[in-house]
């Protein structure tokens, strides 16, 4: 394990570590660094706020982001926190955006921030124009990701690995399953496995407001049997009067067919493995589950110490 710290002053230096916690979330979130290191000397071997702490082991890049906290106390540990690059999109602005794709509204207010973003997956959708006050930037972001999602039922995340920010279609996350999988007899020692319809809707009733004419159009998709099933599950929304019938449908249709669905979320505790990381797909093999397919990693959490190399997932069936 080599964790290099850069206060900006000329030199980097390594530091001795004791223990390391890394946790990612697919989204909504910058993923945080704690380090605890030994350092006896804390007043002259400072770690400055804003320095770059740089995590690899081996082969494997972990983390590159920035000191926003540091702290001591009588013995001689000394600890930091740091966040990757997003959490510079985690503060508030005005926003007005014209109708264009998710990757372009990315780069639009990547360039607003000063953030370069190198990794731009093609969304082939085109969302409509936005204004938005007093919000934050990743809320935004994510906000053009998420309907990008229900208009092309392909799934995107936004994240910055090793400092490199990028959009990224899920396909293309996946850990090759041929080298890498969770199960038992690999990894996992522990897990807690759910089924929920709680989030769940089976009819879709969407609604425009014609406010010259004083009159309200509904449009509505539904799923018979799983009504029967599971009762009635109604999603509901007002939408842009701007938007076309044919829109609206085509909205429906997606809508549908991402909630009309049972949600499956698993929680594994396993050994660890830096390829691992919110936002990736990885294999699970669980035979008493009757589990052998790809899940989402939706949080992620890595602990490391000398002795040993955990990791805490949380896990979805997209």
């Amino acid at each position: 394990m080599e964790v290099l710290i850069d206060n900006r002053d000329g030199n980097i230096y390594e530091v001795p570590v004791t223990s390391i916690s890394w946790k990612t979330e697919k989204s909504g979130t910058a993923s945080v660094l704690d380090v605890t290191m030994l350092n006896p000397t804390p007043l002259k071997n400072k770690v400055v706020p804003g320095a770059i702490v740089r995590v690899t082991d081996g082969q494997h890049k972990i983390f590159y982001g920035y000191v926003f906290k540091s702290s001591f106390g009588k013995n001689s540990e000394f600890k930091i926190t740091a966040y990757d690059q997003i959490k510079y999109l985690m503060y508030n602005d005005t926003f007005v955006m014209k109708s264009m794709q998710a990757e372009d509204a990315i780069a639009q207010i990547c360039a607003q921030f000063k953030l370069p973003l190198k990794v731009v997956a093609q969304t082939g959708y085109k969302a409509p124009k936005m204004t938005e006050d007093d919000k934050k930037a990743l809320d935004v972001i994510n906000k053009y990701i998420d309907s990008t999602i229900v208009a092309t039922n392909q799934s995107f995340v936004f994240m910055d690995e090793f400092g490199a920010l990028g959009l990224h279609n899920i396909k293309d996350l996946v850990i090759d399953p041929t080298t890498f999988f969770i199960g038992e007899g690999s990894l996992l020692y522990d897990f807690d496995y759910s089924t929920s319809i709680e989030d769940s809707y089976n009819r879709i009733k969407l609604v425009i407001d014609d406010k010259k004419k004083a009159k309200r159009r509904s449009f509505v998709a539904k799923d018979s049997n799983n009504i029967a099933r599971w009762g009635q599950l109604q999603f509901f929304k007002k939408v842009d009067e701007k938007m076309t019938p044919a829109q609206v449908e085509s909205l429906l249709d997606a809508l549908l067919a991402v909630h009309n669905k049972e949600k499956k979320e698993l929680s594994l505790k396993c050994l660890g493995d830096w390829r691992v990381r919110a936002g990736k797909m990885v294999f699970i093999f669980i035979e008493k589950l009757g589990l052998k397919q790809l899940f989402l990693v939706e949080t992620c959490t890595h602990d490391w110490s000398a002795k040993v190399h955990t990791m805490d997932l949380e896990l979805k069936v997209i």
